[in-house]
């Protein structure tokens, strides 16, 4: 095994957590030299190296606290079906593992129900994937009711295909004629219906989570405030830009999925109008499934929001393959590549030098109208405005611009047009009454049209 050495200081939690180490880890990053896929499926932006993966599953098995004593890599000319890797391996990693006193070993990949098996009995030590691994993680970042019960049906549905026990000295006896039995139900057949009896509750539950949202959400509608969702890899600065835009203090941290429960809170933009703001679960690469289906109350923020803003940390060297990550999973949710609600944020910009500098600005630049990309610093502020401007331009395609005047001393009506739209200009004309100009979605346009028939709609250019 190539070992790779890491800073141990890196990916520690913030001070809020307890720090106590949960096991000595070894993290293992079986690498195939030649895996199979279909043409044209995967870009070359989405290769990394074998050693950016392992970096991220060590900074993975440090966010739950374990004391990562050795990690490397395995290179593997094909998956073996009873251990994922060779022989030889195996037998090394036993002896690594007694010889570190070591508790735990993660594998960086999918491994089967008989695998991980195999490989406990094989090392003596506990066997954890990649999915038990992001599934432990969110287990411990949530911190609401909510959050709480999506975790656990995503881990309910990750441990039921991991029912490889049939203990017959458990078995029940069926009831029969005279002294006719038989073996009832098995320990396995037992587990899997616990599971699924508290799978069926869990899902009552968040439908009624899904319907609160929805509620909330219609409310938010009826105020009317747009919705800007920030999207992007784990650990790209989401939270820090939203503590940024909002004065909010919401926890930022150097490490995997620092946040994991959404926050909304309400932005002002430059002309006045007020948006909110929804910061969202990071996302990972080979994100589970069942992560995502659990979620999906909480991810339909995204999905209805009005703006997408693509969080991307623009100094990590797997920028390019983390944004397509990020659009694989934005697929999952219907939001597909090209939608004009998303727009790319290239955040921690003040991690360059000055050539990096130069190079992302020109490449922000050269960006297609309407889709140029906005570097930034969530932790200075450089960009943040430019950034709030972009927002309300984007917002502001979907408005109509309208042009009135009113009485100077009808104030009812003019609290009105500023409840119901966005007041750009206001000014005395010549003939002594108060020229504006809004702007308003097409809802609030024809009201407005409706209250005052002299209105005009002013088309955009061209």
């Amino acid at each position: 095994m190539e070992v790779r050495r890491r800073d141990q200081r890196s990916d520690l939690l913030s001070p809020t957590t307890s720090g106590a180490e949960t096991g000595r880890a070894i993290v293992i990053e079986p690498w195939l030299k030649n895996p199979p896929r279909k043409a044209g499926t995967r870009p070359p932006t989405d290769m990394r190296t074998p050693e950016a993966k392992l970096e991220e599953a060590v900074g993975l098995a440090r966010a739950i606290d374990l004391n990562v004593v050795e990690s490397g890599l395995v290179t593997l000319n094909e998956i073996r079906p009873a251990t994922y890797i060779g022989k030889g391996k195996v037998d090394e990693i036993a002896g690594l593992a007694k010889s570190l006193s070591a508790s735990v070993v993660v594998m960086d990949c999918p491994v089967s129900p008989v695998q991980q098996r195999n490989l406990e009995k094989a090392w003596n030590t506990k066997v954890i994937d990649r999915t038990g691994l992001i599934l432990e993680i969110f287990g411990r970042r949530a911190r609401t009711r909510e959050g709480a019960l999506q975790v656990e049906l995503a881990h309910l549905t990750y441990q039921k295909s991991r029912l490889v026990r049939s203990w017959t000295h458990l078995e029940r006896q069926r009831g029969g004629f005279g002294f006719l039995g038989g073996p009832g139900e098995t320990q396995i057949e037992a587990d899997r219906r616990v599971i699924e009896e508290r799978i069926a509750r869990i899902e009552v539950e968040l439908d009624k989570v899904k319907r609160t949202r929805k509620l909330h959400r219609d409310s938010r509608k009826r105020v009317p405030y747009p919705i800007v969702a920030l999207v992007g890899y784990t650990n790209a600065g989401k939270s820090t830009l939203f503590n940024r835009m909002t004065a909010a203090s919401v926890l930022s941290a150097d490490v995997l999925f620092a946040t994991l429960d959404p926050t909304l809170r309400a932005v002002g933009l430059p002309h006045g109008a007020r948006v909110i703001l929804s910061d969202t679960v990071g996302f990972i690469s080979d994100l589970p499934t069942m992560l995502v289906a659990a979620f999906r109350a909480t991810l339909e923020e995204v999905i209805e929001a009005d703006v997408i803003l693509h969080v991307r940390d623009m100094s990590h060297e797997d920028s390019n393959a983390q944004s397509y990550d990020v659009g694989k999973v934005l697929v999952e949710l219907g939001i597909e590549a090209g939608d004009p609600r998303v727009v790319e944020v290239w955040n921690k910009i003040d991690r360059m030098n000055s050539d990096d500098r130069v190079r992302i600005f020109n490449l922000a630049e050269r960006g297609e109208y309407r889709r140029q990309p906005l570097p930034v610093s969530a932790l200075t502020g450089e960009g943040i405005e430019q950034l709030l401007a972009a927002i309300e331009q984007r917002l502001g395609e979907k408005r109509q611009t309208l042009q009135l005047s009113i009485d100077p001393s009808d104030g009812a009506g003019l609290s009105w047009l500023y409840r119901h739209s966005e007041v750009l200009s206001r000014e005395m004309n010549e003939e002594g009454r108060l020229a504006l100009s809004v702007r308003a979605d097409p809802k609030n346009a024809a009201l407005v049209k409706h209250k005052y028939p002299e209105t005009t709609e002013v088309k955009p250019p061209g």
